[in-house]
Formats: C-alpha cells, sequence, structure tokens
C-alpha cells in the first residue's frame, strides 16, 4: 500500500483526502502525515483521515519523519517548485496541486531536482479525467477533427473581494499569480494539450476591480507550431455568480464543445464521420457539485500505476514546463 503525505490542508485538500480515503479503502493506499502552518487545520484533517494519520506544522519535519513514498503539495501556488525541491532532496515522489508554480526559473529547478532524486514529479490536472475530455482527447487522437483550426477556452468566473482578504497570498505574483495561472490553469493545461507544443502568445489583462497585485481579467492569444490559432479568456469579474468555463476546438471536420459547471457537459458534438463513440455522448455528460469536478479520485488511480510502474505518467513538471517556453 502507497503512503501519501499531504503539505496543506485549506480549500483543495478536501478532495485529495476524499480520493486517498477512497483507495485506502481498496488497500491501494493511506494518508499517513498531514501539513499546514495554522494547527487546527492539519488536526482537523488528521481527524478526518484517522487511523494513525500524524498532523505536522513543520514540513521539513514532515519529510524527515514520514515513511511516505508520495507528497502531494496542496500549498499556495508559489511554494509548489521549492517544497517539490525539499521533497525530492528527501527522495519523495512528488504530486503537485495546479500550478506547477508561479515563475518558470523555479519549476526548472524543480524539475532538475526531480531527475537528480530520481523521483516522480507530477502535477495534479483532473480535468483531463472528466469523462467528456476522456471522450473528446479519443476523437482527437482517431484524427476526426482533421486539421485543427481554433482552441478556445473561456473561463467566466466570479471571486468575490472577500476571497481575496481571506488570504494574503491570493492575487500576488509571487504567490498566486492572477486568475489566469490560478483559476484558469485546467483550461490552460486543456488548450496546450489539444493544441500542441506554441509558437506564439500575446495578452492583454488587467486588473479592474479586486485589489489584489495579479491581473483580475485577461485575454490570451495563441499561435501554435501546426498553424492553429488558440484563445484563452478568463476572468473573475463575472455578475453575478460563475457563468462559463468551456472548451472548444474547431477542425475541418468535427466541431466540439465541452462546458458546463466543470468541463462536465458535452454541449456541441458534430463530426463528418460517423462512428460509435458518438452513442457515448450522453453517458460522459456530469454534474458535479463544484468546480473541482469528480477527477481527483481517477487522477490519484493514475499516479498509483505511475508509481508501480504501469504506465508513463499523463502530466510531468518538465512536460507542462517544456510546452510554454
Amino acid at each position: 500500500m502507497h503512503k501519501i503525505a499531504l503539505a496543506g490542508c485549506g480549500r483543495i485538500s478536501k478532495n485529495h483526502i476524499e480520493a486517498i480515503n477512497q483507495l485506502k479503502s481498496e488497500g491501494l493506499a493511506e494518508l499517513v502525515a498531514c501539513c499546514d502552518i495554522i494547527p487546527e487545520r492539519a488536526i482537523e484533517a488528521a481527524m478526518k483521515v484517522g487511523g494513525e494519520c500524524r498532523a505536522y506544522t513543520d514540513y521539513s519535519q514532515m519529510l524527515k519523519e514520514t515513511d511516505a513514498d508520495l507528497v502531494t503539495l496542496c500549498t499556495p501556488s508559489g511554494l509548489h517548485p521549492y517544497q517539490a525541491i525539499e521533497a525530492a532532496e528527501a527522495g519523495k515522489n512528488i504530486l503537485s496541486e495546479k500550478p506547477q508554480g508561479c515563475s518558470l526559473e523555479a519549476c526548472d529547478k524543480a524539475i532538475e531536482a526531480a531527475d537528480k532524486a530520481g523521483v516522480k514529479y507530477m502535477v495534479v490536472k483532473q480535468n483531463r479525467f472528466n469523462p467528456s475530455i476522456q471522450l473528446l482527447r479519443r476523437a482527437y487522437e482517431q484524427g476526426r477533427f482533421g486539421k485543427s483550426y481554433m482552441i478556445l477556452a473561456n473561463v467566466l468566473w466570479t471571486r468575490p473581494q472577500d476571497y481575496y482578504d481571506m488570504a494574503k497570498w491570493r492575487g500576488t505574483y509571487e504567490l498566486d499569480g492572477g486568475c489566469l495561472s490560478n483559476q484558469a490553469s485546467h483550461y490552460v493545461d486543456l488548450v496546450q494539450w489539444f493544441g500542441g507544443e506554441v509558437e506564439d502568445v500575446k495578452a492583454l489583462y488587467s486588473t479592474q476591480k479586486i485589489k489584489m497585485e495579479a491581473e483580475d481579467t485577461i485575454s490570451v492569444a495563441i499561435k501554435f507550431k501546426t498553424g492553429a490559432i488558440g484563445s484563452i479568456n478568463a476572468t473573475v469579474l463575472t455578475y453575478p455568480k460563475n457563468l462559463e468555463g468551456s472548451l472548444t476546438i474547431l477542425g475541418d471536420k468535427g466541431t466540439v464543445r465541452v462546458g458546463g459547471f466543470a468541463l462536465n457537459q458535452i454541449e456541441h458534438w458534430e463530426f463528418a464521420d460517423q462512428d460509435p463513440m458518438d452513442e457515448e455522448v450522453k453517458n460522459a455528460n456530469e454534474a458535479p457539485k463544484s468546480v473541482y469536478g469528480h477527477g481527483h479520485l481517477p487522477y490519484y488511480r493514475h499516479v498509483l500505476d505511475v508509481l508501480d510502474g504501469k504506465c508513463e505518467p499523463m502530466c510531468t513538471g518538465r512536460e507542462l514546463g517544456r510546452l510554454w517556453k
């Protein structure tokens, strides 16, 4: 059974704990340690897990004392690469929440540290495991789109001022990175997953309403090496609530739009040819309760398969860093 240590017991940690507890019931993995600089959070998380899960407030101490073979990072974004380096030096495999970091230089150092230590370095991109996205990927890999012309993502969400005031790191360049790297991170990933390597990128951004250092609204234009054009529009200023999170692919033989609350609804599916997979569209739609979706559990199953040598990792630190250089 794999042993996992968790760093950061805030908002997203709930999804990780639920997924790991399910894996524990199947005899596959267990959470043996959790850490947060706020003692109450660490203790509460350990109590949810039960068993022999230990609570820590010192990350270095947890790495030193735990026998976990995987460390999951759910801390502020800018800390991810530095904590990944420390985990690698402790001989632990690394699973970093999105985004990988707020600095390419720091991410490169984390990649080098993982390579030097011979450990796995993976980044959570659970939306790749949504049934809707999995079906879309199958169609893409079978060449049903023909030549791809455009890949578009819209993240039209809302985050009030008190969301940013709740934690000082939110909205900073050093630890958060703004709405593109935080709220739109999974959409950025999917655009490049389908588009491939980037030839050119330009952006217009502004901070119009939220009192924070980074942007609250951004529009990105991308040219891929294939000649296809990409577009990412993201904002946290949508009134009065989250409006849209979508991915659209336009090709000369097909058009698909995936939207819904968390990229969980196929809203348009049309190809020049017919295929048995077309009958799977309705079954691919989900109704998750939050924008995080249901992807953490299947993603953890993938991670365990990687650690067991059954497959190659899908979302590595090296892959995500290389495509945007």
